[in-house]
């Protein structure tokens, strides 16, 4: 085989083999398919898309370039969650040990953040001591003992999709449906899971910026979930707004804090909550919302989460401490009116500007740094009201203040927002 004619056909709009998906990708990873030619099919699948059978084969191509982890040591039935990324979501942080609190084992890896999303390793690497790499002993011992751990993705796992992901990220192929639909679920299904929760997010800080292609992409997944065995179910969640009240790596802990102190704003404590049903629905344990929040306020939720922190080397003290930016700054509402709009990525990108985010991987974060906001959208403001706090170890311009004040915008109704879209089973 050659590569070009392999790419030469994708071009074409033809459907590839299962034979030649295999011999692109694992040339790829050994060296002998080169980085202009794979950025060449990566373009060509960016216009002309995939087969389902195509997606199918190069995700299961992927999941065999590295390892794969075996939770069958680990008793009952493993859950696994992952979002395609957003602006605040801290959601990992809550939903793992709430699950865990009702005996379902969550064995999960996650991923840092680049750009305007944020990454769940980031925000525990917050944490003074907390160790995000463990061995895949250590690993599943934990699940074991305590039923949860959250780690960093290993190196070894799905090596194509490491190499690929890189490429996709400065060739402009990031956002289609195939190549996002193999990378996650090549790294779900090597995660070793039973079922898998899906949260899809869509709108204007999210990758998928429209319903229709996220909900292609939704079902994308969870057939390929299915196909190999794994009960997977999918939510579009709205990412139109920062999700919670807080941007930013301590930030989100300390947010995170207070939801599993049932301190948390009712918008975000419901989304979760509604997760949580999800996930242990797809765990064969069926709870309703009564039973789920109750064990969210009741702190059982708030003590797993207390000794996956401790069992992974975080310092339980640490945990609780306020961030330490050297500045605080009140943005205050120039207008009386209900907020309409917090546009996600211009908050997530402004978060970066404070160092809250990477602009490229090799970044150093701002741990401390970040946005709060008072009111979100659909909150009634008056004139003078603070509605956000701005964290910063930098002095902060009344420029910077003014434009983070012209994103908000400020209408005369209330509107109504929902952060579950629909779910895809």
């Amino acid at each position: 085989m050659r590569a070009v004619d392999i790419i030469q056909k994708k071009r074409d709009g033809l459907e590839l083999t299962s034979q030649e998906i295999q011999w692109l990708i694992e040339g790829y990873v050994d060296g002998t398919v080169p980085d202009y030619q794979m950025a060449a099919f990566a373009m060509a699948v960016y216009f002309k898309g995939m087969t389902t059978w195509e997606i199918s084969d190069l995700t299961m191509t992927m999941v065999g370039t590295g390892e794969q982890f075996d939770l069958s040591e680990i008793a009952g039935i493993k859950v696994d969650k992952h979002s395609t990324g957003g602006v605040g979501d801290k959601v990992t942080l809550v939903l793992v040990p709430l699950v865990a609190s009702f005996g379902v084992p969550v064995a999960k890896m996650s991923g840092r953040g680049l750009g305007h999303t944020g990454g769940t390793i980031d925000k525990l690497e917050s944490i003074k001591g907390f160790q995000v790499e463990r061995s895949q002993k250590d690993f599943i011992k934990q699940v074991q003992e305590i039923g949860l751990s959250v780690i960093g993705q290993s190196d070894q796992l799905v090596l194509a999709d490491k190499l690929l992901y890189a490429l996709r990220d400065v060739t402009a192929t990031v956002d289609t449906i195939p190549l996002i639909a193999s990378s996650v679920m090549s790294k779900k299904i090597a995660a070793g899971a039973d079922s898998i929760l899906l949260d899809v997010t869509v709108g204007e800080g999210a990758f998928m910026k429209n319903i229709d292609d996220a909900r292609v992409l939704a079902r994308t997944m969870v057939d390929l979930g299915k196909a190999v065995g794994r009960k997977t179910v999918a939510v579009l969640t709205d990412m139109s707004q920062p999700l919670g009240t807080s941007i930013g790596n301590r930030l989100e802990i300390l947010e995170a804090l207070a939801i599993l102190q049932g301190r948390g704003r009712e918008d975000i404590t419901t989304f979760i909550c509604e997760l949580a049903q999800i996930m242990l629905g797809l765990a064969d344990v069926e709870k309703t919302a009564e039973e789920v929040r109750e064990q969210l306020t009741n702190g059982a939720a708030l003590k797993k989460f207390e000794a996956m922190i401790a069992a992974q080397g975080g310092d339980l003290e640490d945990l609780y401490r306020p961030s330490s930016a050297a500045h605080i700054i009140d943005v205050k509402a120039e207008q009386a009116g209900y907020i309409t709009e917090l546009p996600a990525m211009e908050f997530g990108l402004f978060a970066m500007r404070l160092g809250a985010g990477r602009a490229v991987k090799s970044d150093d974060l701002d741990y401390e740094t970040g946005i709060v906001f008072e009111k979100k959208v659909g909150d009634k403001v008056e004139i003078g009201e603070v509605f956000a706090k701005i964290y910063s170890n930098e002095k902060i311009s009344q420029e910077l203040v003014t434009d983070f004040q012209k994103n908000v915008k400020i209408g005369d109704e209330s509107v109504a927002v929902s952060e579950i879209i629909e779910v895809i089973a």
